[in-house]
């Protein structure tokens, strides 16, 4: 098997296209985020990072305070959409029809639609190149319950979750296994498969 060598560039995929909503309640404001993850388990950190240029940069900023929503294929467009346009120049929850919800622990809108929203108080701006990273403690998490089982079970696979891969959408849906499947007692160790070429 070869390889092609391109020049560094952003190919870590799949990555959440998010729905980052901050503002308030009276006014709320949504952009699209693809740079966002986990940066610590205990204590729950994580981050966005977004160019200064746009006006949900200058909400965060203020208010330190944003929500991570996690967009299903039912907001694919609207996912795109918020990407595109600009806060600044138009309410994108007033446009697309989103419902601002309130968190129970900032002040920062959660969008109702979303099946996951993650409440995020920031503790930290780092500056890197065309970005700056809001790093933040993730203060509370809410789910929507139909996507939860009676024994507690959180069922991502069920919501139709997006992934965002290097200029497109995907949807995620397919479960292969749970953390430590693969050293379960009684299996052998995995081994890469080998095809004939």
């Amino acid at each position: 098997m070869s390889k092609l060598h391109w020049k560094p560039g952003t190919l870590l995929a799949p990555v959440p296209p998010a729905l980052i909503s901050c503002g308030t309640m009276e006014k709320p404001n949504v952009m699209t985020a693809a740079w966002t993850g986990i940066i610590a388990s205990d204590p729950a950190i994580t981050y966005v990072s977004i160019r200064p240029s746009r006006y949900s940069h200058k909400l965060i900023s203020e208010n330190k305070e944003f929500v991570i929503n996690l967009p299903t294929l039912t907001l694919a467009e609207i996912t795109d959409w918020c990407g595109v346009k600009s806060g600044a120049k138009v309410d994108k929850f007033k446009e697309t029809g989103l419902t601002a919800e309130r968190c129970e622990y900032i002040t920062a809108p959660a969008i109702a639609e979303s099946p996951v929203s993650i409440e995020c108080k920031v503790i930290d701006i780092q500056h890197y190149g065309t970005h700056d990273m809001f790093v933040a403690e993730i203060m509370g998490v809410n789910v929507d319950e139909q996507y939860v089982s009676a024994d507690g079970t959180l069922h991502f696979e069920k919501m139709g979750i997006l992934g965002y891969m290097h200029g497109f959408y995907y949807t995620m849906g397919r479960q292969l296994g749970k953390f430590g499947y693969s050293v379960e007692k009684g299996k052998k160790t995995p081994t890469v498969k080998k095809t004939k070429r």
